[in-house]
C-alpha cells in the first residue's frame, strides 16, 4: 500500500489518511463497497458508498500511474538513459500526462526528419542557432554542407537544423506543459458539415457551423459533435486561436532579434504546425471526451439508480398485457410470486366483435386468477389498450396501470429469457416481464443490460469499460441497499448481492430447489463453495421473512446477533418482543453495548432494523394516469396542461411521457421559474409532473413541453443611475520583470537559461 497515495486521495476527498488507509486495506482483502459502507463503519468512520467508491477509483488510477512508471524506468535503463536526476523526476510526476513528457525525448520512435537531421550531422548547427548569438546563420551553415550527406546547399543545412530545433521544443517538458494550460484554458471548437452532406446529416445542423470554447462545451454537445465527425457529416477541430500559441512559444524560446533568432522563429511556426499542434490537439480531445464521458455516465447512472429503486407495487396477483395492433395483445397471469400461470393472445383492435371477445377474455381472466392489478406495456397500442381495459366494467380494487417496457423485448430474446421460459414465444416474455416489472421493478430489471434500459445520454459514444463499471455498481449499490428476500430472487437478482456472483448465486438457487426455502441464514453455509468471504459479505443483505431466527428478516448481520442477544437478555425479554415493542428498545444504553469492534454508528444501525426489520427504503406507490382522449401527437394544442411522466434526464433537460407515443421534451431553460444548472436537481426519473405544450412539430414528430407556471408579473426596470467618474489619481506602474529564457540545449551548452 503506498502511503503517499493514500495521503494524496485523503487530501483529494477531504478523509482522513486513516479512513483512506481503512478502506485500502478491506478492498485488498475482497470487501465489497456495500458491505464497508453498511457493517465497517466504525473502521472507515462512517464513509458512504460514494466516497468509498471514489477511493477505490482513484487507487485504480494511481495504481495504472505506477505500472507506467515502472514500464518507463525500465525502458529508460533498457536504451541506457536513466539518470539518477531523470529517475526523480519520473518518481516525482503526479499525473499521465506529465509522466509522458518526461518519456517523449527518450521514447524509441520511428524516424523522423530530425533524426534524419542529426544524421548528417546538423545537431551543432541547431544548438548554434538557439543560442542565438549575433552571429549569421548562412555563414555559419557553410561549414556544415556534405554533399555526401545530401546537404547541398546552405538552405539544406538550416531547413535540417530547425526540423532538429522543431523537434526539441516539441519535446520540451515547460513548452508541453505550457502549451497545454493554454489549449485547457482557450481552445475553441469548430464544426463545420462536410460538403455535399447537408441532407444526410440534417440531424446535425446544429453544428454546421459552430464555434464554442471546450472548458464551458456541455458533455451532450462535445459527444454529438465527435458523433457527426466519426459519421464523417462533420469536420471538427479543437485549438486555441494560433497566434496565442506562437507568441507562447516564442516568448520562451525567442531571446534575441537577429537571424538566429529570426531561423528560430521559423523553427517554431514549423514546431506548432506540424507537431506540437497535433499533440496537444490528440490530448484536448482527450481530455474533453473523458469530461464529457463523465458527465454522460454520470446522468445515466443518476437516471438507471432512480429506475432501479421505482416504488414496487408489490406481491398481488397481476394481468398483464404487451400491447400490439395486427399481432394482438400478448396476456398473461402472474401469481403473487410473479409465477406464470396462464397466456394468452387477444385481439381487440382488429375489429368490433374482436373488441367484445377481448374485453370477454379480460373480464374473465380477472374473474378466473384473482387479478388485483393490470400492466399494460406503454409501446405501440398502450394507451389504445388501456383505453379498453379503463372502460370495461373491472371490480373497483384492480388497479390499472401503464408500463414503461423499454428493455422487454431485449429481456424476451436473452439466454436469461430463454432459460426461463424456453418453450414460451418471445412476446409472451415481454409480457411476463412487464407484469413482473409492475411488482418489483428492480428484481426485473437486474435481467436487462442497463444500456437497453433507455435512460442514457449518448451511451454508445461513451468509454464503455467506464460505464458499465459504474452502471455496475449502480445495480450493486440498489440490490444491497434494498436487499433480498433469500426464497424468491432469481439468479439475476442474487448475482448482484454483495460477496455472491453468477456461479454462487446459481449454486444459492439450485441449494434451495433441491432442498426447500432456506429456514435461517446458517444454512447458507450449506452452499456448495459458499465460504465464510462469500458469507460474512452476503448474509446481511439477504433476507428471510418467514425463517425460524426475527434476525434473518432484518438488515442486522450475523455477526452483531449476540449483541441483540444480550440486549435481549439484560431486559429478560425474547428478540421478538425486543423487535415489537418500543418501550423495551428505550430502556437500552447503546453506550454499554460498544466494543473494540462495534461502536455507536453500528449500534444505532441495529436499533433502526430492530425498530423496522428490514425496511424497504423505496417510496410508496403511487397509481398514475394519463390525460383521456390525448393518445396521438396529432392531438396537441399549444398551451394544453397535461400529466407526465419523466422518462429520461440528460445534460440539456428532461423527456416527458405524455401518452402519445413520443417523449416530449422540457428543454433545461423551462424547467423552472429560475435558473436550473443541473435537471436532476428538479426532477427524477419516473417522477410525476404537470407539464404544458410549447410547441408541436408533428412533421419531425418533436413536442415541447414546459414545467414552468408561466410568465407572471412583469419586473420593474431599475432606473438607471450614471457611475460616478473614476479619479484622476493613478498608481504608478510596476516594471514587468524581464521571462527568462527557456533553452532546452542548456545543459549541453553547458551554460544557464539567459534573460530576455
Amino acid at each position: 500500500m503506498n502511503s503517499e497515495h493514500i495521503s494524496r486521495i485523503g487530501s483529494e476527498l477531504g478523509c482522513r489518511t486513516a479512513q483512506v488507509e481503512s478502506v485500502a486495506q478491506l478492498l485488498e482483502q475482497g470487501a465489497t463497497i456495500p458491505f464497508i459502507a453498511r457493517y465497517r463503519k466504525e473502521a472507515t468512520g462512517s464513509l458512504d458508498e460514494v466516497v468509498i467508491t471514489s477511493i477505490r477509483d482513484r487507487l485504480a488510477r494511481m495504481a495504472e500511474l505506477d505500472d507506467r512508471r515502472r514500464a518507463i524506468l525500465k525502458s529508460l535503463d533498457q536504451h541506457g538513459h536513466l539518470t539518477d536526476d531523470l529517475e526523480k523526476m519520473v518518481m516525482a510526476a503526479e499525473t499521465m500526462a506529465i509522466l509522458e513528457d518526461i518519456y517523449l525525448p527518450f521514447k524509441p520512435k520511428r524516424r523522423t526528419k530530425a533524426t534524419i537531421a542529426r544524421e548528417k550531422g546538423l545537431e551543432p548547427l541547431a544548438r548554434i542557432i538557439l543560442n542565438q548569438e549575433d552571429t549569421d546563420p548562412s555563414e555559419t551553415a557553410l561549414t556544415f554542407i556534405d554533399p555526401e550527406k545530401q546537404v547541398e546547399t546552405v538552405e539544406d543545412a538550416l531547413s535540417g537544423a530547425r526540423e532538429i530545433i522543431a523537434e526539441t521544443i516539441n519535446e520540451d517538458t515547460g513548452a508541453r506543459a505550457a502549451m497545454r494550460h493554454l489549449y485547457e484554458k482557450k481552445a475553441v471548437f469548430q464544426s463545420s458539415v462536410v460538403a455535399g452532406k447537408e441532407s444526410a446529416g440534417a440531424k446535425y445542423k446544429d453544428y454546421f457551423n459552430w464555434r464554442e470554447p471546450a472548458i464551458t462545451a456541455p458533455s451532450h454537445r462535445i459527444l454529438a459533435m465527435r458523433r457527426g465527425e466519426k459519421e464523417d457529416i462533420l469536420n471538427l477541430s479543437i485549438a486555441p486561436p494560433a497566434q496565442d500559441a506562437l507568441t507562447l512559444l516564442e516568448g520562451m524560446f525567442v531571446k534575441n532579434n537577429n537571424k538566429n533568432g529570426a531561423q528560430v522563429q521559423l523553427a517554431i511556426n514549423d514546431c506548432y504546425k506540424r507537431l506540437l499542434s497535433r499533440s496537444m490537439e490528440t490530448e484536448i480531445r482527450l481530455a474533453t471526451k473523458q469530461k464529457a464521458d463523465t458527465e454522460a455516465i454520470r446522468i445515466f447512472a443518476e437516471n438507471l439508480r432512480q429506475l432501479l429503486l421505482e416504488p414496487p407495487l408489490g406481491s398481488k396477483r397481476v394481468l398483464g398485457i404487451d400491447p400490439g395492433f395486427r399481432t394482438g395483445c400478448k396476456v398473461v397471469c402472474l401469481d403473487r410470486q410473479g409465477k406464470l400461470l396462464h397466456h394468452r393472445t387477444i385481439y381487440p383492435h382488429m375489429s368490433e366483435k374482436k373488441d367484445l371477445e377481448a374485453a370477454e377474455q379480460i373480464m374473465l381472466l380477472t374473474t378466473r386468477f384473482e387479478i388485483e392489478a393490470i400492466a399494460i406495456g406503454n409501446g405501440t397500442a398502450g394507451r389504445e389498450t388501456e383505453a379498453l381495459v379503463r372502460s370495461l366494467n373491472l371490480p373497483a380494487h384492480i388497479q390499472v396501470i401503464l408500463v414503461n417496457e423499454s428493455g422487454a423485448s431485449v429481456y424476451s430474446a436473452s439466454k436469461t429469457a430463454r432459460d426461463e421460459f424456453p418453450d414460451l414465444d418471445l412476446t409472451i416474455r415481454g409480457a411476463v416481464s412487464i407484469g413482473r416489472r409492475l411488482m418489483d421493478p428492480l428484481s426485473e430489471l437486474v435481467k436487462i443490460d442497463p444500456k437497453s434500459i433507455g435512460v442514457g445520454q449518448y451511451q454508445h459514444d461513451v468509454e464503455q469499460s467506464d460505464l458499465k463499471q459504474s452502471l455496475d455498481d449502480v445495480v450493486i449499490s440498489c440490490v444491497n441497499g434494498v436487499g433480498v428476500d433469500l426464497n424468491h430472487a432469481s439468479v439475476q437478482l442474487l448475482t448482484y448481492v454483495s460477496g455472491l456472483g453468477p456461479g454462487l448465486a446459481g449454486n444459492i438457487v439450485a441449494f434451495r430447489d433441491e432442498n426447500g426455502p432456506f429456514t435461517d441464514r446458517e444454512k447458507l453455509k450449506k452452499v456448495p463453495r459458499l465460504g465464510p468471504k462469500a458469507f460474512e459479505q452476503a448474509a446481511g443483505f439477504l433476507r428471510i421473512p418467514a425463517g425460524t431466527n426475527p434476525l434473518d428478516a432484518s438488515a442486522v448481520h450475523p455477526e452483531s446477533y449476540p449483541i441483540v442477544y444480550d440486549m435481549a437478555r439484560d431486559l429478560n425479554c425474547d428478540v421478538t418482543a425486543l423487535m415489537t415493542d418500543a418501550g423495551l428498545r428505550g430502556k437500552i444504553d447503546m453506550t454499554s453495548y460498544v466494543t473494540d469492534k462495534i461502536g455507536i454508528p453500528t449500534l444505532t444501525d441495529i436499533m433502526a432494523e430492530l425498530a423496522k426489520p428490514g425496511r424497504d427504503p423505496r417510496r410508496q406507490f403511487e397509481s398514475f394516469a394519463f390525460e383521456s382522449g390525448i393518445e396521438t401527437i396529432s392531438d396537441l394544442r399549444v398551451g394544453m396542461q397535461l400529466p407526465g411522466i419523466v422518462t429520461n434526464i440528460t445534460a440539456f433537460g428532461a423527456f416527458v411521457d405524455i401518452g402519445v407515443h413520443q417523449d416530449g421534451l422540457v428543454h433545461i431553460s423551462k424547467m423552472a421559474d429560475r435558473f436550473v444548472k443541473d435537471p436532476s436537481k428538479v426532477v427524477k426519473v419516473h417522477q410525476k409532473v404537470n407539464v404544458s405544450v410549447v410547441d408541436v412539430d408533428q412533421q419531425r414528430n418533436r413536442i415541447a413541453l414546459s414545467m414552468q407556471s408561466g410568465p407572471g408579473p412583469k419586473k420593474e426596470k431599475k432606473k438607471f443611475v450614471p457611475r460616478k467618474p473614476p479619479s484622476k489619481k493613478t498608481k504608478p506602474v510596476k516594471s514587468r520583470p524581464s521571462r527568462p529564457f527557456h533553452n532546452p540545449f542548456a545543459d549541453l551548452l553547458g551554460g544557464k537559461d539567459s534573460e530576455k
